[in-house]
């Protein structure tokens, strides 16, 4: 998905790239011909349900993945021009006059924090969803143009704590004691309730087989490690300001901590992807001259923390050549 912002007008791309169809179709077709398989040799009633689930699924991807329509919205002067274009279909060109427009919001995307979508209310009641405003760090900027553009006054975008016109930009959320003691806390109760098996196979002197004890060496150790580091896994909080960033973060022990970075200090600065999430997601990586590295906790896209990263080294005074690609 690519949004750019061009001229005087404002325009947000919605595309899928031939690569993306390809995968989506394949992983499809995949579901379809496992589901269609369990479905001719499975019996019984939960089997049958999760055949049909599959199916559904299946043909639900490949519907997207061969006919999902690639979105380019143009904002122009009292205007707005929606073309939607499919693989194998001919363009759709609507135009909406901003006399049909009785409403426009700035929407951010509960699922995902660093999105936000234009949404309009019709006069004639239909409600259409933009696709992605432009680099999460200008959404106040976008924002601006797009009411210049439509002759509208009160669109007040929602909270962004990463847009570039605030005195400080934020990432994450305040780090509290308080969550790494209730981690510790399942921790031990989880580490407890495996006991009970093991307590009461000893008491009665039976004896432990192979992957009892691998299994109960393994509980331990996660248990320990997840106690161990209950208050350092929850992250860092990020304040940027101009000339100084504040990273606030607690120690294994609880105790608050923090350290205060000047560009002066900085060594490079680029992307990393988080380990920690599933989907493609990025952290901004500061490596000081001194070796100690700081992570950021999960943004968005690459494009998104590509725009975060470059706003960071701007508000630093970071060189160019630090600034790692």
């Amino acid at each position: 998905m690519t949004d750019v912002t061009t001229g005087s007008e404002v325009r947000l791309r919605k595309n899928t790239s031939s690569e993306g169809r390809l995968v989506g179709a394949g992983l499809a077709t995949f579901v379809l011909f496992i589901s269609v398989c369990n479905f001719a040799t499975w019996n019984g009633y939960a089997e049958i349900v999760a055949a049909l689930v599959g199916l559904v699924i299946g043909v639900a991807t490949l519907y997207e993945a061969a006919f999902g329509a690639d979105e380019l919205w143009t904002i122009a002067l009292d205007m707005i021009v929606v073309e939607k274009t499919r693989p194998f279909g001919q363009p759709n060109t609507r135009f909406i006059r901003r006399e049909e427009i009785s409403g426009i919001r700035i929407n951010r995307d509960k699922a995902d924090p660093t999105c936000f979508r234009l949404a309009l209310q019709l006069t004639s009641g239909e409600r259409l969803i933009s696709p992605q405003l432009p680099e999460v760090t200008h959404v106040r900027e976008t924002t601006a143009r797009i009411a210049e553009q439509l002759s509208f006054v009160d669109i007040d975008p929602p909270v962004n704590p990463l847009d570039a016109t605030n005195l400080e930009m934020r990432i994450g959320e305040p780090v509290r004691k308080a969550a790494g003691t209730e981690r510790r806390i399942v921790a031990l109760i989880i580490a407890g309730l495996c006991a009970i098996r093991y307590a009461y196979r000893f008491w009665n002197g039976a004896p432990l087989t192979t992957a009892e004890i691998i299994f109960g060496v393994a509980v331990a150790v996660i248990a320990l490690l997840s106690f161990r580091y209950a208050h350092t896994s929850a992250g860092a909080f990020w304040i940027i300001r101009h000339g100084e960033l504040r990273v606030e973060r607690l120690t294994r022990d609880g105790k608050p901590i923090v350290d205060t970075i000047i560009g002066s200090d900085v060594a490079t600065i680029g992307l990393e992807r988080d380990s920690r999430a599933e989907e493609e997601r990025y952290v901004v990586r500061i490596d000081l001259l001194s070796g100690q590295k700081f992570l950021s906790r999960g943004i968005g896209t690459k494009v998104e923390t590509q725009a975060v990263n470059d706003e960071i080294a701007r508000r630093l005074g970071i060189a160019i050549e630090r600034v790692r690609r």
